[in-house]
C-alpha cells in the first residue's frame, strides 16, 4: 500500500487555510476534485474568504455564483469585466443574489458588464443591506437601477457610473437625496448638464464629484455670453 501524503496528514483546518491562500480558481478546482477531504477544505477555504475578485478570470455566470455562494463570510465581491472576458449575464447576478452573505457585502464592483440589466442590479440590490461601496461604471444601466440603490442602500459612501450614459438629473437626484453618507460619486462619460451637478452639491454641499473637472464646472458655472 502506497504511503499517505503528507498533505493528507494534515487536519482539515490546516489545508483550509493553506487553500485559502490559493489565488487560482482554477488550481482550487483541480484541488476539489481530487478527494472529497480536499473537497471540503476547499470549500472551507471559500468559506473564510472576505474578499473575492474574479478580474483577470474567464467567469461565467454558474462558475461565479458557485463560489459566491461558498463565501459565507464575503465582505467584498469584484466581478469587474477583464480582456480575458468575465461573461457575467443579469442570470448570474439573480444568482448571486440568492446567496447568504449578500446582505454583508459592504463593497461591489460590476464595472464593465454590459450584458447585465436593471433587472439583475435591482435583484441583487434588493438583497444587501451594508453596501458601502458601489460601481456600476461603464454598464447600461437607468434610473430604474439608482431608484433601487437610493431604496435600499442607506451606508452608501461611494458610487461609481464611469459611462452610465443612460442615468438621468432625476435618478441622480433621488440617488443623493436618499443616500445621506454618501461621499463621492464619479460621473465621468455621462451625459447630465451642469445644473445637475449644481442640484447635487445643494443638496449634499460636502459631496465630492469625480472628476473633478464637473466639480469645478458645477462651482463656477460659465457666465453667458453677451452679444455687443
Amino acid at each position: 500500500m502506497d504511503e499517505e501524503a503528507a498533505i493528507d496528514r494534515l487536519p482539515l483546518d490546516l489545508m483550509a487555510y493553506i487553500f485559502s491562500l490559493v489565488t487560482s480558481f482554477t488550481v482550487l478546482a483541480q484541488a476539489s476534485g481530487v478527494c472529497k477531504k480536499w473537497r471540503k477544505a476547499v470549500n472551507q477555504s471559500m468559506a473564510r474568504r472576505e474578499s473575492l475578485s474574479f478580474a483577470g478570470w474567464k467567469m461565467d455566470d454558474d462558475s461565479t455564483s458557485r463560489l459566491v455562494h461558498l463565501a459565507y463570510n464575503l465582505k467584498e465581491l469584484d466581478i469587474s469585466r477583464s480582456r480575458w472576458g468575465c461573461h457575467i449575464t443579469d442570470d448570474g447576478l439573480y444568482q448571486i443574489a440568492s446567496a447568504r452573505c449578500v446582505a454583508n457585502l459592504s463593497s461591489v464592483s460590476l464595472w464593465g458588464m454590459t450584458a447585465i440589466t436593471d433587472s439583475g442590479v435591482v435583484q441583487l440590490i434588493s438583497r444587501t443591506s451594508s453596501l458601502q461601496h458601489l460601481n456600476i461604471g461603464g454598464t447600461f444601466i437607468t434610473d430604474e437601477s439608482l431608484f433601487a440603490i437610493a431604496e435600499r442602500c442607506h451606508h452608501l459612501k461611494t458610487i461609481g457610473m464611469w459611462c452610465c450614459r443612460h442615468v438621468t438629473e432625476r435618478g441622480l437626484l433621488v440617488l443623493v437625496n436618499k443616500c445621506t453618507k454618501l461621499e463621492s460619486i464619479n460621473l465621468w462619460g455621462t451625459r447630465v448638464p451642469v445644473d445637475c451637478f449644481i442640484a447635487l452639491l445643494t443638496i449634499s454641499p460636502a459631496l465630492q464629484i469625480k472628476p473633478i473637472e464637473l466639480l469645478l464646472n458645477a462651482q463656477n458655472p460659465p457666465q453667458l455670453l453677451h452679444a455687443v
